[in-house]
């Protein structure tokens, strides 16, 4: 029954949104039709229409599994995942990082299935780009496709990642950067840069959406 309703109001405010045409959509619609994969990350807080574009994405037949928590909390985004028709990776808190790397690497190079991450997830800090997806790019050797949207108006929850909650009625853009891979040769000592790399494109992509949405 919460799924249901779930679904229902975020089929409802995405109905009253006037969303403009996304940019950077190219990026997705060549990784779909090189059926290769990608690590798709956003911030914590842009779930919504992030993960909305996302699932539109799976009717038109690209390939994605959604990570998520393995906390109750988690069940009902899985099963609304689930009945769009992408895959769902559940967390789990009593699997060491090495198992939980290994299920992922069975995605993104097993099962030939992008890998959609909130980098910053699932207790922050917010807006920092943790260092796990970036070692996980560089074992897979696949991209990192990074995604934002802003709504105006909208409202931000008071939790840590201040969620990001369209208002009715708002204007809303979202933007995909263009794929982005790990350097070959890369080691632990780059990660560092590599992280604030990936944050500040993640910042100017914010920024591009955000201005969209002002004009």
């Amino acid at each position: 029954m919460i799924t249901f309703l779930a679904r229902g109001i975020l089929a409802l405010l995405a109905a009253t949104c006037r969303l403009l045409p996304v940019r950077g959509a190219e990026h997705l619609e060549r990784l779909q039709a090189s059926e290769a994969a990608a690590i798709v990350s956003y911030w914590h807080q842009m779930q919504i229409f992030c993960g909305r574009f996302l699932l539109m994405q799976v009717r038109n037949g690209l390939k994605i599994s959604f990570l998520t928590s393995p906390s109750v909390s988690g069940e009902v985004p899985a099963a609304i995942i689930r009945r769009w028709g992408a895959g769902v990776l559940r967390g789990s808190s009593k699997r060491s990082a090495g198992q939980a790397l290994k299920d992922m690497y069975d995605v993104l190079v097993g099962q030939q299935t992008s890998l959609v991450i909130t980098p910053d997830g699932p207790t922050g800090p917010i807006h920092e780009f943790k260092t796990g997806t970036i070692l996980l790019a560089r074992m897979t050797k696949v991209p990192i496709i990074l995604i934002a949207y802003a709504a105006r108006p909208c409202m931000r929850w008071n939790s840590w990642d201040r969620f990001i909650v369209p208002l009715p009625f708002a204007k809303v853009a979202i933007a995909v950067a263009e794929p982005f891979r790990i350097p070959p040769g890369s080691g632990t000592d780059d990660l560092g840069r590599l992280r604030q790399e990936l944050e500040a494109r993640m910042a100017k992509l914010v920024a591009e959406v955000e201005a969209a949405v002002g004009e």
